[in-house]
């Protein structure tokens, strides 16, 4: 049966921002996700790395609500607001920029809102722009809006970064780590990425054939010390999925 989803604040207490018990997804008779148990804390910021195929964005999309085919009676609890930003941003290319930020946003003052979370993305005064016009990182900083702009308490992150160039990559690194802290939303990065899981968040958990093989608290201050500590955090999380460090 399909799992049952409900805001957290009805039914799961307020020690808990997510929860999963025994979540599971066959597809063709294969487990993709094997009865997942988590718990994320209000605020906190995981991230959910993996090897292709491990399973990473099946659950992301399960906490989502967009797989009805997930398995676990009352098994996933989370925020009724939530928002994903995906590797994708997603724009519709007939909606000006300020259009696509506000999208199905159904309140008074929506456009108010959307001049603000752009003007938080550095959009400011590009809210009558196409997306055709806007650089592939500038899109991204509209998908991000996007989410922020409804200000969900669970934000889904699906490799939003992984079509960026580095540099790109670095500033959007800062700009939501910066509106994270702002906003406050429990957060969930899917990423391939070691060092951005390190660098981005509270807790990592590594995920191999369907289940949670490792989960570490980072416990390190922000910016990241340039010291034995990283090294060794990042040399467990490599060894967890399977890579040898040989730098």
């Amino acid at each position: 049966m399909n799992a049952a989803i409900h805001p957290f604040w009805q039914s799961t207490g307020a020690d808990a921002a997510v929860r999963l018990r025994g979540v599971s997804r066959r597809f063709s008779g294969r487990t993709v996700l094997g009865e997942v148990s988590l718990d994320f804390a209000p605020g906190e910021f995981v991230a959910l790395i993996g090897k292709s195929g491990s399973g990473k964005s099946t659950l992301l999309r399960a906490l989502a609500g967009l797989d009805d085919g997930v398995e676990g009676e009352g098994a996933i609890e989370v925020p009724a607001d939530r928002s994903v930003l995906f590797q994708d941003s997603r724009l519709l290319p007939w909606k000006t920029v300020l259009q696509n930020a506000v999208f199905g946003l159904r309140l008074p003052d929506a456009d108010r809102r959307g001049r603000a979370a752009l003007a938080d993305v550095g959009l400011s005064g590009r809210e009558d722009a196409w997306p055709n016009a806007l650089s592939g990182g500038e899109q991204q900083r509209v998908a991000l809006a996007r989410s922020l702009v409804r200000q969900p308490r669970l934000l889904l992150a699906d490799e939003p970064f992984g079509a960026l160039d580095a540099l790109t990559r670095i500033r959007m690194h800062e700009l939501v780590f910066r509106l994270i802290g702002q906003h406050g939303p429990t957060v969930l990065l899917v990423t391939h990425d070691v060092d951005e899981a390190i660098k981005l968040a509270d807790r990592v958990l590594v995920m191999e054939d369907g289940h949670i093989v490792l989960d570490r608290q980072v416990g390190l201050p922000h910016p990241r010390p340039r010291d034995g500590r990283v090294d060794a955090l990042r040399a467990d999380l490599l060894a967890a999925l399977g890579v040898v460090d040989a730098v």
